[in-house]
């Protein structure tokens, strides 16, 4: 490692991730540091982390946002790279991410994330490259509050790297579908907190949108039945967003 490298930090958020978790910190063996926040893992998720190097945080569920912010701020150094347990640095990303730390250019930087699908990795569509900025220095970005689709608000220019960033989440179809289902709970909580309202036209018309844009004009439909499957799956989640928010009006309408 070049002397002028600024020192890196990996933070990764943990729950029973015991089965993709090693080829996870495998990927980012360069580091000068691993932190794993674990929430309550039961399958040696604690225990496997400690093997690889890393130092284990217990930690009960704070939500997405605040649990990746806990780990930032748990970390040793000021430069941060945030990963979840299914995702792999490729080699390209790692050179990237070496290089930029040797004179950063900018306080945070984003990159490709590459969408691991029913056997097959997205390359168009909704699944790539899907932008994702997780390598930052905390003293200038830190992770939004947000309890679900949470993201990092950076006060910083942001810089962008090359390499991609590889999620493999290997779910069968119905795990997935269950991930959803929760998400867009999730997600129409958090609308309807922040005072959002839905209705028919949106109901409507964001899963139609959604296809256009991701299936058609970036054509998702060169990644086969994978990709088909992923922009439905996408669209329904659209629909049960506002869906559910119409559902929660009504029931807040009928109390009143």
């Amino acid at each position: 490692m070049p002397a002028t490298r600024q020192p890196l930090s990996v933070a990764i958020i943990t729950l029973n991730a015991a089965s993709q978790l090693e080829a996870c910190l495998q990927s980012v063996h360069f580091a000068d540091e691993i932190v794993v926040v674990d929430s309550g893992s039961t399958d040696g998720t604690q225990a496997l982390a400690e093997r690889c190097g890393a130092r284990v945080i217990a930690q009960p569920w704070l939500g997405f946002g605040p649990q990746k912010q806990f780990a930032v701020e748990a970390a040793q150094h000021n430069w941060v790279l945030c990963l979840d347990a299914d995702e792999l640095v490729s080699p390209e990303l790692q050179a990237a991410i070496e290089s930029a730390l040797q004179q950063p250019t900018s306080g945070a930087y984003r990159f490709a994330r590459c969408n691991r699908f029913l056997g097959r990795y997205l390359k168009h569509g909704e699944g790539y490259p899907d932008w994702s900025l997780r390598l930052f220095d905390r003293r200038q970005a830190r992770w939004s509050d947000d309890a679900v689709h949470e993201k990092v608000v950076s006060q910083a220019r942001i810089g962008i790297l090359s390499g991609d960033l590889l999620h493999d989440s290997a779910e069968t179809l119905a795990a997935y579908l269950t991930k959803q289902n929760r998400y867009t709970s999730l997600a129409a909580d958090m609308a309807w907190q922040a005072g959002k309202r839905a209705s028919f036209g949106r109901l409507a018309f964001s899963p139609i949108v959604r296809f256009v844009k991701f299936y058609l004009l970036r054509q998702g439909f060169r990644d086969g039945l994978p990709g088909l499957i992923h922009i439905a799956i996408g669209c329904m989640n659209s629909f049960l967003k506002y869906a559910k928010m119409l559902e929660r009006q009504r029931t807040d309408g009928a109390l009143r």
